[in-house]
C-alpha cells in the first residue's frame, strides 16, 4: 500500500508527534512518503521528506495573537494553488493528514478520501469541550482549513470512540523527570520583551524561556531566554518545577504526562486554543487570558501552589495506527 503522510509545519507540535507516528507506520511495511507544509516550525523530523512546501501558515504575533497581516502577506494564493495541483494525490492508496491543507485540498478537488489524524479532528467533535463564547469564524476556519473525509482525533481525554489520549513522544517518555528549581516558559505568540517585563515582576523565581523570536541566548538575573532546540527544551521541561505555556496541545499534554504544575495562556483569536483552554480548565489546569500585569496575582498564586493534575497517557501509538489502517476508507 502506498501511503502519503501529510504534516502541518506551523509550530512544533505536529512534527514532534510525527517523530513517533512515522516509525509506527514504517513497521507496517507500507510504501510511505512524507509531506510537510508550513514555515513556522523550529524542529525537523529525522526522516526524508518527499514534499517540502510553504503551504498556508499562520504567523505568530508578539502580543499573544496570530499576526494576521503577516499571515496574509505570506499566504500567496497562486503559489498555494500550484502546490495543491503539484501533488500526484491519485498515486496514493491512502492519505493520512495531520491538519495539512495542501494534501487535504488536493484530495477534495479530486474527490479522494483523506483521513484526518490530528488534534484538530478531536477539537471539532461535538463531544469535546468548547469555550463559553462561540466563535463562528474560528470554527469555520478550523473546519475548512484542511477538510477531510474521516476523522481520528487526539485530545487531553478520550471524549468518544474515535478520540484517543495524546501521543507522548519517546523523547519525553524516556526523559528522567525530576523537580528542579526553575519554571519552563514557551509562549511563542509573545515578544521576548513582553515576557521579560511580566516575569521580572516575580524576581524570586528562575524562569527558562524558550523563544521563537530570538536566535541568541540571553541570561539575566533570574530569567534566561534561549532559542528552541529539541534536546534543551525536553531537558528543561523534565527538570522544571512548573511549565507556563500557550494553550496548544503537545506541550500541555507533555507537561501533564511529566506530572508538572501547568498554567496556560491561550492565543487571542485562536479558536483551537480557546477550546483547549476549556478542556484543560475542566481538568483543573489554571488558565489566564493574557500575559499582562492584571493577571500577575494569578501567576504568583500558581507559582506558590503545588497543585498538579493526574493523568494516564499510555503509549498506544501503534494501537491507534492499527485501528486507523483497519478502519480507513481507501479510495
Amino acid at each position: 500500500m502506498k501511503v502519503l503522510y501529510a504534516i502541518q509545519g506551523t509550530g512544533n507540535g505536529h512534527l514532534s508527534r510525527a517523530r513517533d507516528v512515522i516509525p509506527a507506520l514504517q513497521k507496517k511495511g507500507l510504501e510511505l512518503d512524507i509531506l510537510v507544509s508550513g514555515i513556522q516550525a523550529d524542529i525537523q523530523i529525522p526522516h526524508p521528506v518527499k514534499y517540502q512546501l510553504k503551504g498556508l501558515s499562520f504567523i505568530f504575533g508578539k502580543q499573544g495573537n496570530v499576526n494576521l497581516w503577516r499571515t496574509y502577506i505570506k499566504s500567496n494564493a497562486g503559489r498555494l494553488q500550484k502546490e495543491i495541483k503539484s501533488i500526484p494525490i491519485e498515486n496514493y492508496d491512502l492519505v493520512i493528514n495531520d491538519f495539512e491543507p495542501v494534501s487535504a485540498w488536493a484530495c477534495k478537488l479530486k474527490d479522494k478520501p483523506c483521513i484526518s489524524f490530528s488534534h484538530q479532528a478531536a477539537v471539532l467533535s461535538p463531544k469535546s469541550p468548547k469555550p463559553v463564547k462561540n466563535d463562528l469564524m474560528g470554527k469555520f476556519i478550523l473546519k475548512n482549513y484542511a477538510p477531510t473525509t474521516q476523522q481520528f482525533g487526539l485530545h487531553f481525554k478520550a471524549y468518544e470512540d474515535n478520540i484517543y489520549t495524546p501521543i507522548i513522544r519517546k523523547d519525553i517518555r524516556r526523559a528522567e523527570a525530576k523537580e528542579g528549581g526553575h519554571y519552563t516558559v514557551y509562549l511563542p505568540s509573545y515578544s521576548d520583551g513582553r515576557i521579560l517585563k511580566i516575569l521580572s515582576e516575580i524576581p524570586n523565581i528562575k524562569w527558562e524561556v524558550f523563544s521563537k523570536h530570538n536566535k541568541m541566548e540571553f541570561f539575566g538575573k533570574n530569567i534566561s531566554i534561549r532559542p528552541i532546540t529539541n534536546e534543551a527544551f525536553v531537558h528543561s521541561m523534565a527538570t522544571a518545577k512548573g511549565i507556563l505555556c500557550g494553550a496548544g496541545f503537545e506541550t500541555p499534554a507533555e507537561a501533564l504526562y511529566l506530572d508538572k504544575k501547568l498554567m496556560v495562556i491561550p492565543m487571542k483569536g485562536q479558536y483551537e486554543q480557546q477550546c483547549n483552554s476549556a478542556a484543560l480548565k475542566d481538568l483543573g489546569v489554571p488558565v489566564i487570558k493574557s500575559l499582562k500585569n492584571k493577571h500577575l496575582d494569578k501567576l504568583r498564586h500558581w507559582v506558590e501552589s503545588d497543585a498538579r493534575i493526574e493523568v494516564n497517557y499510555p503509549d498506544i501509538t501503534e494501537q491507534i495506527i492499527n485501528q486507523l489502517l483497519e478502519e480507513a476508507v481507501v479510495g
